[in-house]
């Protein structure tokens, strides 16, 4: 039988169209893959379609999810979606058809036998860990007082592997819930913007944006400077090990951390 590959967008709502298109056709599962992007190299004898993100059939499939498998496995699936990794399509896919069609329900991520399933879990752990060291390593920094930014929003830029800002922003969105700050995900241009008191949304830029080093308050740039003199002289230089520095907080945090800065 000829082997079928929906083509989706590098988003959840991509792979979650996907999944829904994929249920549609009615051809089973075995034949039919999720390909996350376009390939180099076409298969032979393969069938390519591609498909745009629907939000509709995002909910219902999202919706599906949650009632079916329960919060746990449907955020487990939504981190792996956002794995940077290019198998995620097909491994998110086959772990929902292990799940709904094979029978394994709410505890699918339990059944590492099957590799798809096993590869969605450490693609979800992947993602997981890094969210967790954004949270721990992300840097506020208040931004100057101009005319299309008020005084007093705090701006963080990051450069994850992963797209983690969906999964970091409700922990600072309730934490500094009457904060005006920002989030920016320098590798996909990808804005989290929380204003004050209000819910959190996400803002993508264009391809040609480029953001400008922005202007930071005189008060910020006197707390920078004070934190990065902390930073030098709390140190035992006798004891100064950067190989475990470096194990413990890896240099592409510490590109976005103010303490590993120099000031420029």
């Amino acid at each position: 039988m000829e082997e079928r590959y929906l083509v989706c967008e590098d988003s959840l709502e991509g792979i979650f169209t996907g999944i829904y298109d994929a249920y549609a056709l009615r051809e089973g599962h075995e034949h039919v893959h999720i390909q996350v992007g376009e390939e180099e190299n076409l298969r032979l004898f393969a069938n390519y379609v591609h498909i745009l993100p629907d939000p509709v059939k995002t909910e219902k499939v999202a919706d599906t999810l949650k009632k079916r498998l329960g919060e746990h496995a449907y955020h487990s699936l939504c981190r792996a979606a956002a794995s940077c990794y290019p198998d995620k399509g097909e491994a998110v896919y086959k772990t929902v058809v292990d799940a709904i069609t094979a029978g394994s329900g709410s505890r699918v991520m339990e059944n590492l036998r099957n590799p798809y399933v096993a590869r969605c879990f450490e693609l979800a752990r992947f993602t997981a860990n890094e969210a967790h060291f954004e949270i721990e390593f992300l840097r506020f920094q208040e931004l100057a007082d101009t005319e299309t930014v008020k005084n007093g929003v705090l701006f963080a830029r990051i450069g994850p592997k992963n797209n983690v800002i969906p999964f970091i922003m409700p922990h600072f969105a309730d934490r500094l819930s009457i904060e005006n700050f920002m989030v920016y995900d320098e590798n996909r241009k990808l804005f989290g913007v929380h204003p004050a008191r209000e819910e959190w949304y996400l803002v993508t830029a264009g391809d040609a944006f480029v953001l400008k080093d922005p202007a930071y308050s005189e008060k910020e740039e006197g707390y920078q400077e004070l934190f990065r003199t902390f930073h030098r002289t709390i140190g035992i230089k006798s004891r100064e090990n950067k190989k475990l520095q470096r194990q413990m907080c890896a240099y592409r945090y510490q590109d976005y951390m103010v303490e590993f800065a120099q000031k420029g």
